[in-house]
This record gives structure tokens, sequence and C-alpha cells, in this order.
């Protein structure tokens, strides 16, 4: 008898139950830190698409200052909207000579608006040059600077608003 179980393969119970606990306790750790790499792509690519569109916004100031495209007096040389990024600017007349071609001649600043990381939404909150820094409700005069509407907090403990 004692030379059939000396033969015998395989595993015992009690080897399955502490083989399905450490498998058990490996996987509750590796839950938070997927939580944790999760947030940390979407915060990267909150930082990528705030420095995209506020880069644009630079740009379009850059050229409204240097009358190299034609804009509302009003707006102060920034954009009236983020759609104005996308849709496009004419250049002012003086530099239509330069542009090759014929016809007019658009510059556009950004191919298309990012969605919120964050909020998963295409509506950002916009500030205009008249605005007060920690306005929480757009004028709607121009856009001067781009953040994100989430109420959370980030990894390093900031506001993602404050980025």
């Amino acid at each position: 008898m004692a030379s059939f179980f000396r033969l015998r393969k395989g595993f015992t119970l009690t080897e399955i139950l502490v083989a399905a606990a450490i498998l058990a306790i490996l996987a509750a750790a590796a839950i938070p830190l997927s939580k944790i790499a999760v947030k940390r792509e979407k915060e990267i690519e909150l930082r990528r698409d705030l420095r995209l569109m506020r880069e644009a916004v630079d740009a379009y100031k850059k050229m409204a200052d240097e009358k190299k495209i034609e804009f509302e007096s009003d707006t102060d040389g920034y954009p009236p909207d983020l759609e104005t990024l996308v849709k496009g600017v004419k250049l002012a007349s003086g530099d239509k000579d330069k542009a090759k071609g014929s016809g007019e001649k658009i510059i556009k600043f950004l191919r298309r608006v990012p969605k919120d990381p964050m909020t998963s939404t295409f509506d950002w909150g916009l500030l205009s040059s008249q605005d007060a820094p920690e306005a929480m409700a757009w004028g709607e005069q121009n856009v001067f600077d781009v953040y994100t509407k989430s109420r959370g907090k980030a990894l390093d403990g900031s506001k993602y608003r404050d980025w």
C-alpha cells in the first residue's frame, strides 16, 4: 500500500489551496497598481492635450500680433473659440503675395480639438483674457487659456483644473 502512494503523481488538496491563496494575494496586489497605471496614462494624455491646445493658442496670438492673419479687433489677438483653431484663419492681405499659389491661404493651428481624457468629452474649460484667473465661467470674448473641467485630483495631489 505504501508503494501506491509513492507512485501517484499530482497535487494534494493542501498544495492546491496554498497555490490558490498565493494567486489571490498577488491578484489583489496587482489591481490597485493597474488602477494607478491607468490614471497615470490619463494624466500624461491630459498634459499633452493641454500643451497642444495652449501652443496653438500661442501660435495664433503670435501671428495676430505680427499682423499675419486676419482677426477681430475685440479678441485682443486671441482666437474667439477652439473651433477657429481647427477651421483655420485667412492670411492677412500683405502676406497673400508671399504665399505660393492663387486664392486665399488658410492657416490651421489644430487638426482637431482633442477629447478631455478625464471627462471623456470634448467640453473644455476656457478662459478669456478679460476673465479673472480663478473664474469658473468663460466670458466668451476670446480663448486665452484652456483647462479640464474635471474636479478630480492628480496622483501628486494637485487639482486637474489647475494644470
